[in-house]
């Protein structure tokens, strides 16, 4: 049904860009001329060409309100599988920092076998 839906939204979606497209603006459109007198005259081509921009627009709207309730149903939130969770140890905590040392990555620059940087000099490159 869902994928049914997808496929006339689609080919609404195809029409409403075309009608958009023959429509008479003031750049001239794709707009065809017609007869000068009947159905297919100046005003009534652009009569049909706004109603027809107005159907299919409506349609697509109400198709695209019908296709979200669909999915909402069809995919509707499950109970959760708490199985795979991990759990955080409570026994350990997080270490200390220093206390005379401000600058909180010096621990992570002397453990990568960087000792200057922990007095705060910064090694030149060669």
């Amino acid at each position: 049904m869902f994928t049914f839906l997808l496929v006339v939204q689609a080919i609404i979606a195809a029409l409403l860009v075309t009608v958009i497209l023959m429509q008479k603006s003031e750049g001239g459109g794709l707009g065809v001329g017609g007869s000068p007198s009947g159905f297919m005259s100046a005003r009534g081509a652009a009569d049909f060409l706004t109603r027809s921009t107005t159907i299919l627009a409506s349609i697509f709207v109400l198709l695209s309100v019908v296709m979200a309730v669909i999915a909402s149903v069809r995919h509707a939130p499950s109970d959760i599988d708490t199985s795979l969770v991990k759990q955080a140890p409570a026994t350990q905590s997080a270490p200390a920092p220093a206390a005379g040392n401000a600058d909180p990555l010096a621990g992570a620059a002397e453990s990568a076998g960087n000792g200057a940087a922990a007095n705060g000099a910064v090694p030149l490159a060669n």
